[in-house]
């Protein structure tokens, strides 16, 4: 089966010589959920960044990320990027217009799609995450919880194969996170989470890749990665405690 994300050693260098990414190999199989996790500055958004071409800005060799058996080339970086939804960190970032309804609209305005057909994704996305009815609300007046559901509406309504996701559960409180983690359990497509929550990765992904300067220092199934914790501690991680509750030492 063609993995649905594929990146063959990937490495990456800022305009000021920092090394972002070094020699990154993994794939991710179609319907997967992965967690990407590993202490700040690890390049876990740089890595993300990748996946739909924002990172590098001019690629000249793309072929070392692959969607969908796809290399990212400029040719068809726009089909790649219908392909992969990219949730940002900060909903500030992916928030830009003056109501809700422009917002989630967006996306799909860009594909060039009919206005009904426009208005079926913003209302059924919009529906999706809990949202029906905040069509003319202002965004920049809505909570942090409300605007990360606003900006995976948004994702959602370009109908994407995959969802990449950065910090999605950050700043929020515990009922939303909740919310939140629901609702990523019930959308059924490719997921590639990089999160500092490691109860999210318990609960929704089934592997772990964990990110260290750059590099892929460690992967394999979530609850033996998590559960090791002279790992978890050598990359400034900590065992969660939901897994300490299921492995009493």
């Amino acid at each position: 089966m063609t993995p649905a994300i594929e990146v063959s050693n990937l490495s990456f260098h800022y305009a000021d010589g920092t090394e972002a990414l070094r020699d990154v190999t993994f794939a991710v199989a179609p319907g997967e959920c992965v967690g990407l996790i590993g202490p700040n500055g690890a390049g876990k958004s740089t890595l993300l960044l990748h996946l739909n071409g924002l990172l590098p800005e001019h690629p000249r060799d793309s072929s070392r990320v692959r969607v969908g058996g796809e290399p990212l080339t400029p040719d068809n970086l726009h089909k790649v990027r219908r392909q992969v939804g990219l949730l940002f960190q900060d909903p500030n970032d992916q928030l830009f217009c003056p109501t809700v309804f422009e917002d989630v609209a967006f996306g799909p305005q860009q594909f060039g799609l009919c206005e009904a057909e426009v208005r079926r994704r913003v209302a059924d996305s919009l529906a999706r995450v809990g949202l029906q009815g905040f069509e003319k609300r202002a965004p920049h007046h809505l909570s942090g919880g409300e605007k990360r559901r606003v900006c995976l509406a948004g994702v959602l309504a370009c109908e994407p194969s995959i969802l990449v996701l950065d910090e999605p559960t950050s700043e929020l409180d515990p009922y939303t996170r909740r919310e939140l983690k629901e609702l990523l359990r019930q959308i059924p497509i490719t997921k590639l989470i990089a999160t500092h929550d490691l109860e999210l990765v318990v609960e929704l992904c089934s592997r772990v890749l964990v990110l260290d300067a750059g590099a892929v220092v460690a992967e394999g199934p979530t609850v033996r990665l998590l559960s090791d914790e002279p790992l978890m501690l050598q990359h400034k991680l900590e065992c969660p405690h939901i897994l300490r509750h299921l492995h009493p030492h």
